[in-house]
């Protein structure tokens, strides 16, 4: 066995039947950026200008990122026998793998708050919900997102490694990279465990709150009102339930190691590719400031 803490690059191991995956996974890719864009071009119109539209021109942003730091590598592995990232390339994609994917829970929990105050203080509303506190509440996502995989990334970063430098997986996914390690990683499992809890339960308690607060309020409204206000959370519930189902099922999948490559890319590409077809088919005004012949696919 090969020691050593200075590997000048790993090799990624990619699930067989690779023109299959390339074809499905680039048209998927293609569908992500040309959507997400779609959604930040349509959002920045001045006739949408009300908080959601804000949140959700910066969750599309996240979005194209997140794909973006794994897919374009992942296609070009599919083309060739050998897939390689350099040492310090694969610490900087599982940090921004981490950081994006965090990042997009954090702004799904400022939605789920935004939706909340629209509903439950819907007088209070706009005198709470300015523009510096749209800023500071995307900023603070932004930051937690950032704060999370410092840690474990760090870590991992310091550790010494074993050949053959061989990730089995398709990007520099954090167990995948562990298992490379010459000394014992259980303090890193901890520390990656326990910052993954913390980013998970944090983001999904606070949304559990903040929709069993609006249920709470919406049971004593009458029945048109109780409509048009479930019809306002109606996508961003469908996007987290995608969300947080996907995230679980890697868990599930976790000991399968082609399965887990596949869930993961899954993972990966599903939240990003429905969000702008979510939101563009429940959201009447996004429909309507979009051009006609995207209204026509959608």
């Amino acid at each position: 066995m090969q020691e050593s803490n200075t590997f000048f690059y790993f090799l990624l191991l990619i699930v067989s039947s690779q023109m299959i995956f390339f074809s499905i996974l680039l048209l998927v890719y293609v569908i992500i950026l040309g959507g997400n864009s779609l959604i930040i071009f349509t959002v920045t119109d001045p006739k949408l200008r009300s908080p959601m539209y804000f949140f959700l021109y910066n969750l599309s942003f996240v979005d194209m990122l997140f794909t973006s730091s794994i897919i374009p590598n992942m296609l070009a592995g599919f083309l060739m026998d050998q897939l390689t990232i350099s040492f310090n390339g694969c610490f900087l994609q599982m940090f921004f793998f981490i950081n994006l994917s965090v990042t997009g829970r954090a702004i799904l929990t400022v939605m789920a708050y935004d939706r909340y105050l629209a509903i439950c203080n819907p007088l209070r509303y706009t005198a709470i919900m300015t523009r510096p506190v749209q800023v500071l509440l995307v900023v603070g996502a932004w930051g937690f997102g950032a704060l999370c995989p410092l840690p474990a990334t760090t870590m991992a970063l310091q550790q010494r490694y074993c050949g053959p430098n061989v990730i089995r997986h398709g990007w520099c996914d954090p167990s995948s990279l562990r298992r490379l390690v010459c000394a014992d990683s259980s303090v890193d499992n901890i520390v990656s465990l326990a910052f993954a809890l913390v980013a998970l339960l944090s983001t999904g308690i606070l949304i559990l709150t903040s929709y069993i607060l609006i249920f709470v309020t919406m049971s004593s409204m009458a029945v048109t009102q109780r409509l048009k206000a479930l019809a306002t959370c109606t996508a961003h519930l469908t996007v987290v339930s995608f969300s947080y189902s996907a995230a679980s099922f890697i868990y599930i999948s976790y000991r399968v190691r082609d399965v887990r490559i596949i869930v993961s890319v899954l993972y990966s590409a599903l939240t990003p590719f429905l969000n702008p077809i979510v939101y563009s088919l429940r959201n009447k005004d996004l429909r309507m400031m979009m051009p006609p012949e995207t209204n026509m696919m959608m």
